[in-house]
């Protein structure tokens, strides 16, 4: 098959990342895939590292010369079928095969939790423009069947699959030299692109009332809430307990080298990548229900879920694993087997090659 990508987002989080991943394994099993996105966007930047052939076209915005762009761009690299990300690089593409004859059919990956209002306009992407709908959890795909009143059988759930060749537990002394930080320490992880709904605030509060001084926080990523949260470091006094280390290549040196790994988030999740490397990589883990985060883990079985916005019960949360390894062992070990049943890379790879199958040849 050919396949087009196409992102709008200029930004750099889960779902770009597994934008790239799926275009890799698409790549690896022989298929010919392609992204668009605008110059400034950071997933072009990061394309050739996934050996993703990467185009820069003006689809930041829904203006007419992003339709033109695509037009012309699809006239001459014709595919058999185009994989949409973002609202407007969906709204665009929707809107540029409209107005060609022939055009390819449209799947829409959805990868957030967050409302689509159930206008006229959002009626007509989902459910006439769009041949099919792909959702990163089965909750976000629920709701979007019943708010959208679409036929539930062009929607499907397709969480984001890892490989569990890279994500492993390994031995948090070598982990820690990797990545350095101290052999002997002890350390509560979260990684995550730097987004208000993904709590690092509240996570912050919940370590500054946790009463256990031999701990380190360690936070990998970047993004716009980067000001902000070192304000609030500065502001608990927390700068000789915080690592702020940002954007990070090898995030499964980071996993193995973590004691605890917490995704206090509040928002607009789907089933989140770093969760599930969490729980491939063995680690116990603390984390709130919200979006599709209960497909992944249930409380007390592969996690300890506490209310969102809640550092109280967030420190609570964290200390209990602190003070009990034997229950940490056993959470991180569960977590690891759940992981391994439902979030495996090549799932992921077979479901989404079988839709996009499947829509070429309704098209035809």
């Amino acid at each position: 098959m050919r396949i087009l990508h196409t992102e709008s987002s200029c930004g750099w989080g889960g779902q770009e990342l597994r934008i790239l991943e799926e275009s890799r394994g698409m790549i690896a099993r022989g298929h010919e895939v392609a992204l668009v996105c605008p110059a400034k966007a950071r997933i072009l930047a990061q394309a050739p590292r996934f050996d993703v052939p990467g185009h820069a076209l003006p689809i930041g915005r829904k203006r007419l010369r992003g339709i033109i762009a695509l037009r012309r761009w699809l006239a001459a690299h014709p595919v058999d079928v185009i994989n949409t990300h973002s609202s407007t690089d969906s709204w665009l593409a929707a809107l540029a095969c409209a107005t060609r004859a022939k055009a390819p059919p449209i799947v829409r990956t959805r990868h957030i939790s967050a409302p689509v209002t159930p206008a006229f306009g959002s009626r007509w992407l989902y459910g006439r423009a769009v041949a099919h709908l792909v959702t990163t959890g089965e909750v976000l795909r629920q709701t979007l069947v019943r708010e959208l009143g679409l036929d539930a059988s062009r929607v499907t759930s397709v969480p984001t699959g890892i490989d569990p060749s890279r994500f492993s537990p390994g031995n948090k002394t070598e982990a820690r030299h990797l990545v350095g930080l101290g052999a002997g320490g002890r350390y509560v992880g979260v990684l995550a692109t730097l987004r208000s709904w993904k709590g690092h605030l509240f996570l912050l509060e919940a370590f500054a009332q946790l009463g256990l001084p031999d701990w380190t926080l360690v936070i990998v990523g970047d993004g716009p809430m980067g000001e902000p949260i070192r304000a609030k470091i500065a502001e608990l006094g927390l700068g000789e307990r915080v690592a702020l280390v940002g954007q990070q290549e090898d995030p499964q040196d980071w996993l193995r080298a973590f004691d605890i790994f917490c995704l206090p988030s509040y928002a607009n999740e789907g089933v989140p990548q770093a969760l599930t490397q969490a729980m491939l990589s063995g680690l116990p883990i603390v984390t709130t229900p919200v979006g599709a985060i209960l497909e992944a883990v249930a409380d007390g079985e592969t996690a300890l879920l506490v209310s969102p916005r809640d550092a109280g019960a967030l420190a609570a949360a964290i200390r209990r694993l602190a003070c009990d390894p034997a229950l940490a062992a056993r959470l991180g070990a569960a977590a690891r087997e759940r992981a391994l049943a439902r979030f495996s890379r090549a799932a992921m790879l077979d479901r989404m090659e079988s839709i996009f199958r499947a829509v070429i040849a309704a098209e035809r």
